[in-house]
């Protein structure tokens, strides 16, 4: 028997990098590349906070609700972004 296991994971991308090091950081949930050092502390920060707010729930990545994972990232000052949803052909034509 097949089992789908959906795995989640947290994207972070430092655009401010001047001084030439490349930067990346890898944790629970969650993989962080660039920006300058003072970018990249933040976006770990953040990071952190978000696991931690998760596992005060009780829940994994993968099972938040896309309304409760921006609440979260809200909570945590994250700029994210989420993709919109995907048309399908029951969906009308706007």
């Amino acid at each position: 028997m097949v089992q789908n296991h959906q795995k989640a994971g947290l994207l972070g991308v430092g655009f401010d990098n001047d001084d030439g090091h490349v930067r990346v950081t890898r944790g629970e949930n969650f993989h962080l590349v660039g920006g300058s050092q003072e970018t990249h502390e933040v976006m770990q920060e953040q990071c952190i906070k978000f696991n931690e707010k998760l596992s005060d729930r009780g829940k994994q990545l993968e099972e938040l609700e896309k309304k409760e994972f921006v609440e979260l990232a809200e909570e945590c000052q994250m700029n994210i972004v989420v993709p919109a949803k995907k048309k399908t052909d029951n969906d009308t034509n706007n």
